[in-house]
C-alpha cells in the first residue's frame, strides 16, 4: 500500500530538521528516568504523536523501545548512588514481584480489556492519585520495613506486580510509577533503593511486554525511523546518565514530594487517555 510508505517517507524527512528535538527530549525524559527510577513512558507518548507526528501504535512501540533504554542504562547509572550490591541484596523482593507481573505483561492485556477503554483508563487515574495521596500523607519516611511478613506479604508481593503488570502492558509503560510506590508503601523501601528495584522489575517485564509487539506489523517502524529512533536513544542514554549522577545530589525527602507529582501528572494524562 503507498499510503504507509508516504507517511514513513515523510516522517523521515521530518526527522532529519528535528534531530536536535528529537535529542533533546529523550534527554530530559531520560534524566527523569535515571533520577526516580522511571521509564518516562506518560511523558514521551504525548511528545511522539503530538510533535513528531508517529500515529497511534507506531508511537506506543517506539515509546516501548525509548523505555527500554532508559530503565537499562538508568540501571547501572544509579549505581554511584544505590550500590548494584545493594540491589542484588534485595532479589527475593525483586523476584517476588517479577512473579506477578511477567504473567501479568503476558496474558493481562486480554483480560482487561473486557473492560471498556474509558473505565480501565479513570480507574487506574483513581488509583494514581490515591497512591499519591498515600506516599505524601501515609508514609513514614523513617520506617524502613515491610508492613506485612512472610506469605502474606509474598502474596501481596504477587498480586501487586500482576497488576502493575497489566498497567503496563496496557499503556505501553515501564510502571515504575506504581512499582517505586509499591516497594515503599508495601516492602518499606527507601526512596532511592526502590527507584533501582523498580528498574531492575521494570527491565525483564518491559522486555516481556516487547516480545509481544514485535509479533505486529507496526513493529517495523523501527525500522523505517532508525534515525529518529537512533538519535532519541542517544539522548535517553545520555539523559539517563546525568539523572543517575543527580542522585547523589538530590536528597530522599525532594523524591518522595516529586514522585507524588509524577503520579497527579500520571493520572491526568491517563483520564484523558484515548
Amino acid at each position: 500500500m503507498p499510503a504507509p510508505a508516504i507517511h514513513s517517507k515523510a516522517l523521515e524527512q521530518s526527522v532529519k530538521g528535528n534531530a536536535s528535538a528529537a535529542f533533546g527530549g529523550g534527554a530530559i525524559i531520560g534524566a527523569l528516568g535515571g533520577l526516580i527510577g522511571l521509564g518516562g513512558a506518560e511523558f514521551r507518548l504525548p511528545l511522539l504523536i503530538g510533535a513528531f507526528g508517529f500515529p497511534g501504535l507506531e508511537a506506543v512501540i517506539v515509546n516501548k523501545a525509548m523505555s527500554l533504554i532508559v530503565v537499562a542504562f538508568a540501571l547501572p547509572f544509579r549505581a554511584s548512588a544505590v550500590p548494584l550490591a545493594a540491589i542484588a541484596a534485595s532479589w527475593p523482593v525483586i523476584v517476588n514481584l517479577l512473579a506477578g507481573s511477567l504473567l501479568g505483561a503476558w496474558f493481562g492485556a486480554g483480560w482487561a480489556t473486557r473492560l471498556s477503554a474509558e473505565t480501565l483508563y479513570r480507574i487506574i487515574a483513581v488509583l494514581l492519585v490515591l497512591i499519591a495521596i498515600a506516599l505524601m500523607f501515609g508514609h513514614d519516611a523513617a520506617r524502613s520495613s515491610a508492613v506485612l511478613t512472610g506469605l502474606p506479604l509474598a502474596a501481596a508481593g504477587v498480586a501487586a506486580g500482576f497488576a502493575i503488570g497489566i498497567v503496563a502492558s496496557l499503556l505501553g509503560v515501564a510502571g515504575g510509577e506504581l512499582l517505586i510506590p509499591t516497594l515503599v508503601l508495601l516492602f518499606g523501601a527507601d526512596i532511592k533503593l526502590a527507584g533501582s528495584l523498580s528498574l531492575a522489575v521494570s527491565l525483564p517485564t518491559m522486555i516481556v511486554g516487547f516480545t509481544r509487539y514485535s509479533r505486529d506489523s507496526s513493529f517495523k517502524v523501527l525500522g523505517r525511523s532508525r534515525r529518529f529512533v537512533l538519535t532519541m536513544a542517544a539522548g535517553s542514554i545520555v539523559g539517563s546518565f546525568i539523572g543517575g549522577q543527580m542522585l547523589n545530589v538530590v536528597p530522599s525527602a525532594v523524591l518522595l514530594p516529586l514522585l507524588a507529582v509524577i503520579l497527579l501528572i500520571s493520572a491526568a494524562k491517563v483520564w484523558r487517555h484515548e
